[in-house]
């Protein structure tokens, strides 16, 4: 059998170890430690714009205290867009309120601007709630309409906060996503941009709220000499040994971007010819995605093709696809939330396919990829 392509796989720099061998030679294998102090720095001065990063166990831990800190518990509701990982959704949840699920805009596949107005609206004449948050996702690395989102948000006077997961390093009008909100999550499991194997961070506005989330991630332990909580606290600190993957993962950042779209432009290419497949990318100059995972639409009014018969010609040489993102106000454990749209997430999830995108793709990689295609027959 020929080897695995995998959608995007980790991707070491080489430097990873020299900080995770330093974190043994001084003992500092706990939660906290030079390499989370020093991965912080890195992060803050990637993303610039006087935020601050406090390094947490997983991006969906980073949502969690984001949603804490801005108050949201039970009884609330909290806008999210649909069309996303159920991760975005889930700590609402957690804190028992309600998810107010929201649909895409067309062109950019992230939160419409018309409907997320539409459901604020509605939410505060007709059901007396004001929501507590929104919730934007930066999708697939792709920057949603900051300045339309920025403005609803400020003119209702409820606060943001970006899922930046899949985005560390994609802009919108020359400004690098994860610094917009009032409280940004990044993630770094091992199928993002960069990887601590398993962590994320929240960005914030203040040290004030670096400290809090800090402080909430530690167990909310109170200034004593004993053991004394005031506070619900959480176990959600990044170790200093997957810290030290991000110190070394920090180095090679932009690297990982260019490789990232540079596979995007390869596959823009490969489809340039093929009239039924769209590959999502950028509506115009005020967009720059960091293009984590390409994906495609097959167009079924030009094909008789589906997105599975492409999805099982990869597989038979070995190569991973994955669907687009179900939408939320389709799954089960939603199903009882609002929603606010037509049907724009639902075909993306009909139509789409991610295609492997690791910044470790090889020439020899790209060259199967293309013997699928080419022998597919639109």
């Amino acid at each position: 059998m020929e080897s695995k392509i995998w959608l995007s796989s980790p991707h070491m720099g080489g430097g990873e170890m020299k900080y995770i061998q330093e974190a043994f030679d001084h003992n500092w294998v706990a939660p906290l430690g030079k390499n989370v102090d020093e991965f912080e720095m890195a992060i803050q001065d990637f993303l610039g714009e006087n935020k601050y990063a406090a390094a947490l166990s997983s991006g969906t831990a980073a949502l969690h205290l984001a949603l804490i800190q801005l108050g949201v518990g039970y009884g609330d509701e909290v806008i999210c867009q649909s069309f996303t990982f159920s991760a975005s959704a889930n700590p609402i949840k957690y804190l028992g309120a309600t998810p107010v699920f929201v649909d895409s805009d067309k062109t950019n596949w992230n939160i419409s601007p018309e409907y997320l107005e539409m459901a604020i609206a509605d939410r505060i004449k007709n059901h007396k709630k004001k929501p507590k948050a929104v919730i934007v996702v930066h999708l697939y690395g792709m920057p949603a309409k900051m300045d339309e989102i920025l403005e609803i948000c400020n003119r209702y006077e409820i606060p943001l906060v970006e899922d930046s997961a899949e985005s560390l390093g994609s802009k919108y009008k020359g400004r690098k996503c994860g610094t917009f909100g009032e409280f940004s999550v990044l993630s770094f499991n091992g199928n993002k941009i960069i990887t601590t194997s398993g962590g994320g961070a929240l960005m914030t506005g203040t040290k004030e709220q670096k400290n809090k989330t800090i402080f909430l991630s530690t167990q909310a332990r109170d200034q004593a000499l004993h053991y004394q909580h005031s506070e619900v606290g959480y176990n959600y600190r990044l170790s200093n040994i997957c810290a030290g993957i991000g110190r070394g993962q920090m180095e090679v950042l932009e690297e990982r971007i260019l490789q990232r779209r540079a596979n995007h432009d390869f596959y823009k290419e490969l489809f340039a010819d093929i009239e039924a497949v769209d590959v999502f990318t950028e509506a115009d100059s005020d967009f720059c995605s960091n293009h984590w995972l390409t994906s495609i639409l097959i167009n079924p009014n030009l094909t008789e093709r589906t997105k599975e018969e492409l999805t099982a010609a990869f597989a038979e040489r070995n190569i991973e696809t994955r669907p687009l993102w179900k939408p939320m106000h389709l799954q089960p454990v939603f199903a009882d939330c609002p929603y606010y749209g037509a049907n724009v997430a639902e075909e993306l999830f009909n139509q789409g396919l991610c295609l492997p995108s690791g910044s470790n793709l090889t020439n020899d990689d790209k060259r199967r990829i293309d013997e699928v295609i080419n022998h597919f027959k639109f």
